[in-house]
């Protein structure tokens, strides 16, 4: 994806077809995330919340609670709610698979990891010089600037089969032999050594979302002020605006929403 830094100002044209002068500050806006593709954002976003919360009284329980036992089934209501994200978890992540072949070219980008790209690789550097501070002008782009896509295909697309495989692995000893989770995933606590093992992985792969998690947020916000783009919002209306902006993206592939020219 090419960045902004390096195009023309561009005029911008009235509703009847006309150029308006290129001069000014420009408003870009340009449809870059589908509908199932924000869906699956915030929903997958609350089902982490909901894991993280969970998976992290599963492996340090609460108290003994005052009472009877068959009085109490905390950590068990706790257990099913952890379970019922992690269904929704791995069903959400198997369509977001099939909708980055179904939908556009943005869709596809979570799960591209161009690594014989000396580009790509060059232009992830300058980003990091960025987030560093040690660039003073960011470049800008329609979808995932190239960090950005090296993080989420990491952290997101392999840490999310990771999670998936090692849950319904250690899902599998309360199925029992024999069930349909046992027979797709039994193989993996093995491959571990042992059931603890895969338990320490597992928990460990939660730790190492939620810190990407963080970052995240604390990227998408700083872009948002500081790169005069929109981040947060554009996963909200599928739009990404370029704010005080000489030129767009590159738009070879996308789809205006609307291009504004406003005095300087």
């Amino acid at each position: 994806m090419a960045p902004l830094d390096d195009a023309k100002p561009v005029a911008t044209p009235d509703e009847e077809g006309t150029a308006a002068p290129a001069a000014g500050r420009f408003l870009k806006a340009i449809y870059v995330y589908e509908v199932p593709v924000r869906v699956w954002h915030w929903v997958n976003a609350l089902a982490i919340v909901v894991l993280s919360v969970t998976g992290y009284l599963i492996a340090n329980p609460l108290p003994t609670m005052p009472g009877e036992a068959s009085a109490n089934f905390l950590m068990g209501y706790i257990r099913f709610v952890h379970f019922a994200a992690a269904y929704i978890f791995a069903v959400g992540f198997i369509g977001r698979i099939y909708w980055a072949f179904a939908g556009n070219h943005h869709a596809r980008q979570l799960f591209r990891f161009p690594f014989w790209d000396r580009h790509w690789w060059g232009e992830l550097f300058v980003e990091a010089r960025w987030y560093l501070f040690l660039e003073r002008k960011p470049k800008l782009y329609v979808g995932h600037n190239p960090l950005a896509q090296f993080a989420m295909f990491w952290a997101i697309a392999v840490g999310s089969v990771f999670m998936i495989v090692t849950g319904f692995a250690l899902y599998s000893e309360g199925a029992g032999q024999g069930s349909w989770q046992d027979r797709l995933f039994g193989w993996v606590i093995p491959l571990f050594g042992q059931s603890m093992d895969v338990h320490t992985w597992h928990h460990l792969g939660m730790w190492a979302i939620l810190l990407f998690v963080i970052v995240h947020v604390y990227a998408a916000v700083r872009e948002d002020i500081m790169s005069r783009q929109s981040i947060i919002s554009t996963m909200i209306s599928g739009v990404r605006t370029f704010k005080d902006t000489e030129a767009p993206a590159d738009e070879e592939h996308e789809r205006p929403v609307k291009k504004v020219a406003r005095a300087g």
